[in-house]
C-alpha cells in the first residue's frame, strides 16, 4: 500500500513539473539559416531535416533525413498556407514569419515537451526545406517526422 502511495506522489509531482515547464527545455539561440542552411540535425534521434544531406559526417544524418515539402503555389503562398495551418493546431505557436521563413514552436500537451520547428522557402530549389527538433531528451519516439508529415499533408490538401 505504501509503495502505491509513494508512487502516485511521484506521478502527481512529476505532471505539477512538466505543468510548470520543468520538461519544455531552452529555446534555442542559433536557429534560422547561416549560407543557406538549418544548423544540423540533432546529435540524437529527436529531430529531422530536409537539408540533413548538407552534413555528411553527421552521425544522425541518415535518420533525420526527411523529403522537403513541395510548393502550393510560390514560396511565400507556401509559407502563408503552412502558418494558416500550423495557427489551427493545437499546442502550436508561430514565432517568427516572414515571406520565406517560418518558426512555430510544438508543445506537447501533458508532458509539456517543446519542439522547434523551421521552413525555409528555397528558391533555388524551388521547395521549403524544413528542420524539426526536440529540445530535451534522446528520442522523440518519431514525433517530429509524424508532425512533418502530418503538415505534408494538410498542406497538399489545404
Amino acid at each position: 500500500m505504501q509503495f502505491v502511495i509513494w508512487l502516485s506522489v511521484a506521478v502527481a509531482a512529476t505532471l505539477i513539473a512538466a505543468r510548470m515547464g520543468a520538461f519544455s527545455g531552452t529555446a534555442p539561440t542559433n536557429l534560422g539559416l547561416r549560407d543557406g542552411k538549418f544548423k544540423p540535425p540533432s546529435k540524437t534521434p529527436n529531430s529531422v531535416s530536409s537539408q540533413a544531406s548538407l552534413w555528411p559526417d553527421h552521425p544522425q544524418r541518415e535518420a533525420a533525413a526527411i523529403a522537403p515539402l513541395a510548393l502550393v503555389g510560390d514560396g511565400p503562398a507556401t509559407i502563408a498556407r503552412l502558418a494558416a495551418v500550423i495557427g489551427a493546431m493545437d499546442g502550436a505557436r508561430i514565432v517568427e514569419q516572414r515571406p520565406d521563413y517560418l518558426y512555430a514552436q510544438f508543445t506537447s500537451r501533458l508532458m509539456r515537451f517543446t519542439d522547434d520547428t523551421e521552413f525555409w522557402f528555397d528558391p533555388v530549389a524551388g521547395v521549403v526545406q524544413v528542420r524539426s527538433s526536440s529540445r530535451i531528451g534522446h528520442g522523440d519516439l518519431g514525433v517530429n517526422r509524424a508532425r512533418i508529415e502530418a503538415l505534408r499533408q494538410r498542406l497538399a490538401g489545404a
